[in-house]
Formats: C-alpha cells, structure tokens, sequence
C-alpha cells in the first residue's frame, strides 16, 4: 500500500496511528468545543442576551465531534482486543477467525493435506 500523496509505501501500524492520531485531534476538539460553549452560555447570559439558535448550533458541533470520537476510541479498543495475527500476504492485522485478508483478499487459513493430518 502506498500514500498517493508522497508515493512512501505505508507501514500496517499506519491505519491505527491514524486513528490514534485523530483521537487525540478529536479529543482536544471535543475539550475546547466544550470550554467555549461553557464560556458562550455564560457570557450570554450576562449579557442577559440568550440566543438559542447559536448555543444549539454550537452544541451541534460539539455532538457530532463527541460522536466522532467515540466511534473512533470504540474501533481502535476493538483493534488491541481482538486481532488475532497478521496477514502472512500483507502483513495486515486480522481477528480471530477471519478467512480472507479484508486489506488484501488473500486467505488467511492454510489450507492442509488431509494425509498430513491422518498420518500418526
């Protein structure tokens, strides 16, 4: 697998630090959308100027990043429980009772001769 833009190979840990990359850009969002609606609400209010419609769009935002980052944190701790080897094709990681590389399509289980494992 290559990066298009750089035209580098990438590693197999690639994915998953992507994704640990993005959750703690996420987690950092998910803090500061949270201290400037905290700090909106507040200057709001003593202003004695309420104005929904931008406290719920800022809520918005602030849900959908909540949402991002728990899919995120659910994917990667499925990732370190359950990956069970890697691909002898590509290197890939695969789960436990997985037939096909999902990264590459090779199988995964070996094939054996059925004299192998009758002969004592």
């Amino acid at each position: 697998m290559s990066d298009s833009s750089t035209g580098t190979a990438l590693s197999v840990d690639e994915p998953r630090l992507d994704l640990e990359r993005r959750r703690d850009q996420l987690t950092a969002r998910v803090a500061e959308l949270q201290l400037d609606l905290g700090g909106l609400v507040y200057e709001m209010a003593v202003r004695n100027s309420i104005r929904v419609d931008v406290i719920v769009n800022r809520a918005a935002q602030l849900q959908d990043a909540d949402a991002e980052l728990s899919e995120i944190e659910r994917i990667i701790a499925l990732e370190h429980a359950t990956t069970a080897g890697t691909c002898p094709n590509c290197g890939a990681p695969h789960s436990s009772g997985a037939s096909f590389c999902w990264q590459c399509g090779q199988p995964i289980l070996r094939q054996v001769d059925a004299n192998t494992i009758l002969t004592p």
